[in-house]
């Protein structure tokens, strides 16, 4: 049977070099040579009898076959995680780790509440959150390094063998200083490039959705573009200047509610995208980790 020859050497090879897009570079993180490397994914190939991944100028990428293997893959290896994180904390006596990744739009504003009810219910569980792009943490979900993604919803080609369960939606803001020349302003759109502007970078999820509105309201490119995906250096740059940050309004939400920060009267409701949970479509959740998302649920809930 096909599925006796595939072990999981051909599994772990395969899903580095996915995560990788590189063989040298999977070749390095998984510490064999790259003619080792190469052999693998060659030998699971023969199994399958398609190709995996595929040349794409000097690199690879991965095939349509190689998308419909990726998310199985991926689900195997992440139950065979469950299933040795389970024993680990049988004999440890510790909860089973749970890995979070969390857009900026939800780590200030929804997270540490959501925390909050969550170490209450005393599961023992060995939490890790990370931040990042919205592309890098549905990779690493999809690999099986993490287990949930908070935030935005995805573009739908970017879903594939995920789920997302909608929580709340959430536009986007332009926030400024308090204080700022532009606020009570009725001309903030030809005042635009009179101000630094702080704006999300291509590859992050909300960054259409803004250039799609200042095209309709007449903006082109300004004079002075920040690319940034630091919601720290955004919240600091923006109290010190008179900068602009177009930005979810998640992120600055308690900052507009101390008074630290304002918004400018732009009527953005063309920016509004739905924020949720997005698992991976075939993995059944742990306990600890579905209480997890109760909390996160109850919390959108509260706050929205």
């Amino acid at each position: 049977m096909i599925e006796n020859r595939i072990k999981f050497r051909h599994l772990f090879t395969f899903l580095e070099v996915a995560r990788q897009k590189s063989v040298m570079k999977a070749a390095d993180q998984l510490n064999i040579s790259q003619p080792a490397v190469t052999k693998t994914i060659r030998e699971l190939e023969d199994v399958l009898g398609v190709a995996v991944f595929e040349r794409d100028g000097r690199g690879i990428r991965i095939t349509r076959y190689g998308e419909a293997f990726l998310k199985h893959a991926g689900a195997s290896i992440t139950a065979l995680r469950q299933g040795v994180d389970s024993v680990s904390s049988e004999l440890s006596g510790d909860g089973i780790p749970i890995r979070i990744g969390a857009l900026p739009t939800v780590s200030t504003h929804i997270m540490p509440r959501a925390m909050q009810l969550f170490l209450k219910e005393k599961t023992g569980s060995r939490l890790k959150i990370v931040t990042g792009e919205n592309s890098v943490l549905l990779e690493q979900l999809r690999l099986g390094d993490l287990d949930l993604v908070v935030g935005r919803l995805a573009a739908p080609e970017k879903m594939t063998g995920l789920s997302f369960e909608h929580l709340y939606s959430e536009q986007v803001v332009f926030a400024v200083r308090a204080g700022h020349p532009l606020l009570g302003s009725d001309n903030v759109f030809s005042r635009l490039g009179e101000f630094p502007l702080l704006m999300p970078t291509r590859a992050s999820i909300i960054r259409p959705f803004v250039d799609r509105f200042l095209i309709v309201n007449g903006i082109g490119s300004l004079p002075t573009e920040i690319e940034t995906v630091s919601d720290a250096f955004g919240r600091a740059f923006v109290r010190i200047s008179d900068a602009v940050w177009i930005i979810s309004a998640g992120v600055v939400a308690n900052d507009l509610a101390d008074g630290l920060l304002a918004t400018l009267d732009i009527d953005t409701q063309d920016t509004k995208g739905p924020v949720g949970l997005t698992v991976r479509a075939e993995v059944i959740p742990s306990l600890p980790l579905s209480i997890l998302m109760q909390t996160i649920r109850e919390t959108a809930r509260d706050i929205s």
